[in-house]
This record gives C-alpha cells, structure tokens and sequence, in this order.
C-alpha cells in the first residue's frame, strides 16, 4: 500500500482500531503516523488523549491500560507503539489479548523496521486490524516523487534541476526532504528552481553509496555490489576513486584480522586501524570471512586493476565488475 492510498483510507474515515506501519522507508511510516495522528486526535486534545512508548522497554500492561481508557472530550483515543521489532516476544505476547478484542473508541498504532510474519502476534494482528508495509522507492519513481514534494512546497524544478537534483541525492527520501527544504530556503521567494540553484545548495551523496559499495563488497553480496557499482560510475563517478575507497576498505578489515588474531583489545581497534567505532563491529564480522591467503589474493588484484585502469585498452566498468565477482566470490559465507 502507498502513503496516497493510506491518506485516502483516512479521509474515508475508516482508519481501523489496528494499523502496522512498517518497512524500509522510514519517510512513509513518519508521514502515515503524523496523517493517522492529526486524523484521529486535534493537538488541543493531544494531553488527554495521546499516548506514546517505544517498543524496546514498554510493560504490555501499560499499553493495555491506555488503549482501554475511554477518550476524554474526543471520538477516539490515539496510542502509538514506535519500533515494536524491538520488543521480546513476552512483550508481543502480552498484548494478544487486546489484539483480539480491541476498544472501537482507540486506535492502537504500531511501527516497525521489519516484522516476523510467523510470529502469532503479526498473525493475529493482521486478521483484526491493518498492516501496511513501505518498501523503499525505485530509482525510477524518484523524479515524480521530487516533483511532487516540491509542489508542495509551492515551487517548481525545471527538467535539468530535477535531473542533477535526483542525480545528487539519490532515493533517501528523509535526504530528499532536508535537501529540498535547503534548495526552497535558498530560493526566497522565486518558485523555479534552476539548474544552478540545484548545483549551488544541494549536497553531493554519492559518497555514501561508495561506502555501501564496499560494504556489500566485504559481506559477500555480488549483487549488491554490482547495482551500486553500475549507479555510481553512471553518475560520473571516477573508477579509480572507487578502485581506493575498495582498497582502503579492505586494508581496514585485513588489518582488523592480524590484530584480532594478535589479541589487541577491540577498544583499541579503531584508532589502530583508523576507522570510526561505529563501524567497527560491520568491519570485524567482514573481517572475520577472509583469510590471510584471501587477502593477500584481493590486493594482487586490486594492483592489476590498478593497472588496467591507467593503461589506455580497456574498458573500466568491466574491469572493476570482474573485480567485484572475484572478491565476492572469496571468503565464508
């Protein structure tokens, strides 16, 4: 189901007492929590009749207690569970009941990254209520999703400045809103954004998408790797930049595996092998899928591309694609 046709069960006025909202946009659930929320309960009514917990320490007792509380001075009574993939499955199970004899007079509502369909919680909550899952866009469908979210924002992008400005941001559609809002404030009072006026205020991601190329280098997905590879050489990206960020990536995890064999402790990690903390933990599972024969095979490889590279034959998408397979093919799965 899209968000349009979740605003349109809304102003229908047939929002169930049960509604999942879950999936890998982000963007869409925040957007389908704030329509339901300003559906269901005016801000002025929000103290007595709005309710909030977070799915990683909620007491299913609470949420219980809550949702069977009649509404005051309101049709209905809202109350939102954010991130319920995080609860135990004592948590989940604590809340059966009530999925199976719900309060008319509340709207229960639920978030979630991802849900386990086998679970008898999902099971159930798909008989008695809605769960609506958000898939992450298309590339294809970007330029019509920019173009309608600056309508909104009352302002216009010609055809180049739709181009450079999807080229450049890429489907994060919470990326998509920040750097359109930038582009509107930067504008003033004009309502046609340029070419320039794209190139002057919005932020270049591709980086990002080299990261995710080397990530899904290190764990082994070809696919991946090939998709992200095809984009960013597409969008200009110059394959010897994306032949280093490899090889920096790869001397990072082989260094993680000579030190972790040395017993050097894990908080001394990152400052030794240079990268942050916070993606040490992704980098040490990588790590630990090849071995020192493995290693010393990528960066014989990482030379000979090197080398193909800067030699006049040759075409550099395919050299760096047979690199990819080669790599991903090495390793434990």
């Amino acid at each position: 189901m899209s968000l349009r046709e979740l605003q349109n069960i809304i102003q229908a006025g047939s929002l169930p007492s049960l509604i999942l909202l879950y999936g890998q946009e982000s963007y869409f659930i925040d957007e389908g929590l704030q329509a339901i929320r300003n559906a269901v309960v005016r801000p002025e009514d929000r103290d007595f009749n709005l309710t909030q917990f977070q799915g990683r320490d909620f007491k299913p007792i609470d949420v219980v207690e809550q949702a069977r509380t009649f509404p005051i001075f309101s049709e209905r009574r809202l109350v939102i569970v954010k991130n319920v993939h995080e609860a135990s499955a004592d948590q989940l199970e604590g809340l059966l009941s009530y999925l199976e004899d719900p309060v008319p007079e509340t709207v229960l509502l639920l978030t979630a990254e991802k849900i386990d369909a086998r679970r008898k919680f999902f099971q159930l909550l798909k008989k008695t209520g809605k769960v609506i899952e958000f898939k992450k866009i298309y590339e294809n469908q970007l330029p019509s999703f920019v173009r309608d979210l600056a309508k909104s924002f009352n302002v216009t992008l010609t055809g180049g400045a739709l181009k450079l400005f999807c080229k450049r941001v890429g489907t994060n559609l919470v990326e998509v809103q920040g750097e359109l809002e930038k582009l509107v404030g930067y504008l003033g009072d004009r309502d046609l954004a340029e070419e320039s006026d794209v190139a002057a205020i919005v932020s270049d991601t591709r980086i990002e998408s080299v990261f995710d190329l080397t990530d899904a280098l290190g764990r082994g997905d070809s696919s991946t790797a090939l998709i992200l590879l095809d984009r960013l050489l597409a969008e200009g990206q110059a394959p010897l930049m994306v032949l280093a960020m490899m090889t920096r990536h790869f001397r990072q995890m082989w260094k993680i595996s000579e030190l972790t064999a040395q017993k050097v402790p894990q908080n001394e990690l990152p400052r030794r092998v240079g990268a942050s903390p916070y993606f040490l933990k992704g980098l040490m599972q990588q790590a630990s899928r090849f071995e020192s024969r493995h290693y010393r095979y990528v960066f014989s490889q990482f030379l000979a591309t090197d080398l193909a590279l800067k030699s006049s034959g040759g075409e550099p998408k395919m050299h760096l694609e047979q690199l990819v397979l080669e790599i991903a093919a090495l390793g434990k799965n």
